[in-house]
């Protein structure tokens, strides 16, 4: 059923979200643009499988895109996997997913609505975000309805997926219900009767899955949007990664969002603006070629960028209190008021303590930062042993435990590991 929102057809609009953080659209760009040209107003969604509290940047910029297309009077579904987080995509896994149980995806839910609030309208009245849980239909499908979907597909096509075909190679198991959440995120489009899916390029197989049943059960065309993944074009890594530290989740105070966007690569700049920012494409393309010629500093776009993406999320006041807060302890040689607390016991590696408080990712990535000569104590004094133990010298003349007893429990000092890491190790 539509709604009786006015739809706006503005050109430049349109061709902006057309054109913007978009890899392809099938079956077309132009088709789609030409149905929104139209006024006719289309039921678009993104699904989601809550399988963790929190959100990064990365995932923030296709909604940021769904509420550009609900503001032009489009109907937005928010889609909540609540009973396809349950099977686990398999996408990018070369090992099945742990099964999550339904308390803990429906847990989930509310911290990512509440993170999404800044750039999703869930309180306009007049076009309001329709929040569903696939749960309230998939759960209901008989066996003999399953059989029936799964007769649209052939096992050859589930095997064309790069994660499986890597599993057989290394003689790894693929489990029968894997097979199936294709399928079921494939059924949500039919459900819904969906116009629209926006997903990022990741999600491709699965969007395309539905895409075939929609022309199978309802005779009816299936947009796929697809949308840039944010990935470091040196290296080739995921900018958002969680293990190597380099994620900026929206669950963050304010001087952590600033801080981590700082931490990220020069090469990064580029992208995070275009995904990331609401900032107009021709001033984004501007920066990129000034930063390309060698005509501005790194540093002060890459503030710029901080400041853009704290404001969204924790607002223009905040965002300065943090930019402000940066400058103090990174230019002037501070030491953040808010540093992490480990502690850690005589004789324990250091390493261990910062791993488990997730400080570092790993001991490899601490050996590493160690051996670069990037860890430093508050006076600037090289760690130079990646072993050292809670107690040894080797942290300046005051070590680890020197001044805190016979065991030197009480004692303290502050690390700083890389640019802009720091952390309070106490003997406790």
């Amino acid at each position: 059923m539509k709604d009786k929102a006015k739809i706006i057809t503005d050109e430049k609009l349109i061709d902006d979200i057309l054109t913007r953080s978009v890899v392809e659209i099938l079956p077309s760009g132009d088709f789609l643009k030409k149905k929104m040209m139209s006024g006719e107003q289309l039921r678009i969604y993104i699904g989601a499988d809550p399988t963790g509290p929190a959100l990064h940047i990365g995932h923030a910029t296709n909604y940021m895109i769904l509420e550009k297309l609900r503001k032009l009077g489009h109907h937005i579904i928010l889609l909540v996997g609540d009973f396809t987080a349950r099977i686990g995509d398999p996408t990018d896994k070369t090992a099945a997913r742990v099964q999550l149980s339904r308390e803990q995806v429906v847990g989930y839910t509310k911290t990512w609505i509440k993170q999404l609030s800044p750039i999703l309208n869930f309180e306009d009245k007049e076009n309001p975000v329709e929040i569903v849980y696939n749960n309230d239909w998939l759960s209901k499908l008989t066996f003999e309805e399953v059989i029936d979907i799964a007769s649209n597909f052939t096992v050859q096509r589930m095997l064309e997926r790069d994660m499986f075909e890597k599993r057989i190679k290394e003689q790894k198991p693929i489990y029968l219900h894997e097979f199936f959440y294709p399928l079921m995120q494939g059924y949500d489009s039919v459900h819904l009767d969906i116009d629209v899916e926006i997903c990022g390029n990741d999600q491709k197989f699965n969007a395309l899955a539905g895409r075939t049943l929609l022309e199978r059960y309802k005779h009816k065309e299936k947009f796929v949007f697809i949308t840039t993944l944010l990935e470091n074009p040196v290296t080739k890594e995921k900018m958002m990664s969680k293990s190597l530290g380099t994620g900026v989740f929206l669950d963050i105070s304010a001087n952590d969002m600033y801080g981590k966007i700082m931490s990220q690569p020069d090469e990064n700049i580029p992208q995070l603006f275009t995904d990331c920012t609401y900032l107009e494409i021709q001033e984004i393309a501007v920066i990129k070629n000034n930063l390309a010629q060698g005509m501005a500093n790194p540093r002060d776009i890459k503030a710029k960028l901080a400041f853009e993406i704290t404001k969204i999320y924790h607002g223009e006041e905040a965002a300065k209190i943090a930019e402000a807060a940066f400058v103090a302890t990174f230019s002037k040689g501070g030491v953040p008021e808010d540093v992490a607390l480990v502690t850690v016991k005589t004789g324990e590696l250091i390493s261990d303590a910062l791993v488990k408080a997730g400080v570092v990712p790993s001991k490899t990535e601490w050996r590493r930062l160690v051996l670069d000569g990037a860890v430093r104590t508050e006076n600037d004094e090289k760690i130079t042993d990646p072993n050292i133990k809670a107690g040894d010298a080797g942290l300046g003349s005051d070590s680890l435990g020197g001044d805190g007893g016979s065991d030197g429990a009480g004692k303290s000092v502050i690390l700083k590991i890389g640019k802009r890491r720091f952390v309070k190790v106490v003997v406790g």
